[in-house]
């Protein structure tokens, strides 16, 4: 190796190994410096909008909100195929491979799974491909993989792409849970636990089953975005016109990806994982939407 790239390499290797030493430690470091984004108001795809709300009350705070037009013909859901027949339905897989896997276009992260751990960039489960369940009840196309378990409330989508919480409209089609209501008939559900700021992932539709709202708080990041609480969390689904919501699994899970318009996967929001802005978590289930191009003309 030529002497001038060894510095630079040396700076790699001691900077990766601080980042699995310290991880906390690099994420002050890389947030500290890190502006703000700017506001983003968008159309990504039809029928389907994206907002990016900036926020320095009471915390500095990333927001970013998808809001799907429900009546748009070509608007399609899938949650991710699980096996019924397995003990462990899933395979581990991030919001970016699931995007890509199978063509979506706009993707978020869902419920939380079991066997789950946490202790480290070294050990930690799943990785992609481990068998996984998820905690709450779940559907992909017709096909029930996962039952009800610790009365997790759940998020149910029929082929006609009419959505209800807790409530199937008919024969289960696309069905996720996540780990709280937060808003029941327009009000703040009563009893949300009083918890510190955490990234957040959570789903709401409106009064009139029109608009599904996907909304996804970055977090873990001094000064940049430090996440909401579950109070804060409802409120924001009130004020965008949510109805019904839930919170789905959050932390170093929340991840919200687009197609790139050439079948790649695009990370919207800063996921946190292991305390490392940017990396993407393995999660179990996720809930993506099928959509046409924005300037597709019919």
């Amino acid at each position: 190796m030529p002497k001038k790239w060894i510095p630079l390499a040396a700076l790699a290797s001691l900077l990766c190994l601080a980042a699995l030493l310290f991880p906390a430690a690099c994420t002050w470091i890389i947030t500290a410096a890190r502006p703000a984004p700017a506001e983003v108001s968008e159309t990504l795809f039809q029928g389907i909008t994206y907002r990016r709300l900036v926020r320095s009350s009471p915390r500095p705070m990333v927001i970013h909100v998808v809001q799907v037009d429900l009546r748009q013909p070509d608007i399609a859901f899938l949650v991710t195929p699980g096996d019924p027949d397995e003990e462990l339905p899933l395979r581990g897989r991030t919001t970016s491979q699931f995007v890509e896997e199978f063509g979506l276009q706009v993707a978020i992260n869902g419920d939380g799974v079991t066997p789950w751990r946490a202790n480290g960039p070294l050990d930690y489960y799943p990785r992609s491909g481990d068998p996984v369940d998820p905690i709450g009840f779940s559907a992909s196309q017709g096909v029930v993989y996962s039952q009800h378990r610790d009365n997790e409330p759940t998020i149910y989508i029929s082929r006609t792409n009419r959505v209800t919480v807790n409530n199937p409209p008919g024969k289960v089609y696309n069905a996720i849970s996540g780990n709280m209501l937060l808003i029941s008939k327009g009000n703040i559900v009563e009893g949300l636990p009083d918890d510190d700021p955490q990234p957040r992932t959570a789903v709401a539709v409106d009064r009139r089953s029109r608009e599904l709202i996907l909304a996804v708080i970055d977090g873990r990041q001094p000064g940049y975005s430090e996440g909401a609480t579950l109070q804060e969390t409802a409120a924001l689904l009130l004020e965008l016109n949510g109805y019904h919501g839930i919170n789905l699994d959050g932390g170093g899970s929340s991840t919200l990806v687009i197609d790139d318009g050439r079948g790649r996967a695009r990370v919207l929001n800063s996921p946190i994982n292991f305390n490392i802005p940017g990396s993407e978590r393995v999660v179990g289930n996720h809930l993506g939407i099928y959509a046409a191009p924005a300037n597709n003309k019919k």
